[in-house]
């Protein structure tokens, strides 16, 4: 089943090719949706694609790229609205 994710990673995970790893991440597990830094130092993502992948992409993402610091990730699970056509890194 498709579902939504909204996963913030908080932690230091700015200026280390974190959304690089998260865009090469998605793309590999087949997600769509997008990667962005926040104001506040964290990044945020949300992807639509099959539950199992998105938790595969999360486990992932606890990781990171070298570097990087993950503390947290804050994940809001919704329904997916098949809003997106691709996976994308926004400035």
């Amino acid at each position: 089943m498709e579902v939504n994710a909204k996963i913030t990673v908080k932690g230091f995970v700015q200026g280390v090719g974190y959304r690089w790893f998260a865009d090469r991440t998605a793309r590999k597990h087949q997600l769509k949706g997008f990667v962005e830094n926040l104001v506040n130092g964290d990044v945020f993502t949300e992807v639509e694609g099959e539950e199992m992948l998105i938790k595969e992409y999360i486990n992932d993402l606890k990781i990171g790229p070298k570097g990087a610091q993950v503390k947290d990730l804050v994940v809001e699970w919704d329904t997916a609205r098949y809003l997106f056509i691709n996976f994308k890194i926004k400035a």
